[in-house]
């Protein structure tokens, strides 16, 4: 898999844990009907990445040294002098001091979510012309 700007900046033993993670559950789901492999698909589609969740931090902690800058004390205007220019290094260099504590805590990068989906697809044999699915190595093998 090629390595994104956050897994570089993520310890390899993190890296190795969200990897492992993700292939337990695509062993777990090896079994499934289609339909039970349809809905977690649906919620892999659905699941915040860790580009989206600094975003959104970013801009609610931003707004609101802004708002409280802007209607009580200008010392709160400091909240998003510090805030974006970590946003910015994000952007730059995929990190910032909220990506370590995110990667702990098991939150993946678009990569990581899609690796899972279309390990989930192969599984489910979305992309076989015979009728049924591969084994859980090849689907994660196909995945990476």
């Amino acid at each position: 898999m090629n390595r994104d700007r956050v897994r570089a900046n993520t310890s390899r033993r993190i890296n190795r844990r969200i990897d492992l993670d993700m292939e337990e559950r695509v062993w777990e789901y090896a079994q499934a009907s289609r339909e039970v492999i349809a809905r977690r698909i649906d919620e892999l589609d659905r699941e915040w990445d860790i580009e989206r969740i600094i975003q959104t931090n970013a801009a609610v902690v931003s707004l609101t040294g802004l708002t409280l800058g802007i209607a009580h004390d200008k010392r709160w205007l400091a909240i998003p002098g510090i805030v974006l220019p970590f946003l910015l290094l994000h952007a730059l260099q995929g990190w910032a001091p909220p990506v370590p504590i995110l990667r702990r805590m098991g939150v993946r990068t678009r990569q990581e979510i899609d690796r899972e989906k279309y390990a989930l697809k192969v599984l489910r044999g979305d992309f076989d012309s015979r009728e049924g699915a591969l084994s859980v190595p090849a689907a994660l093998k196909a995945a990476s």
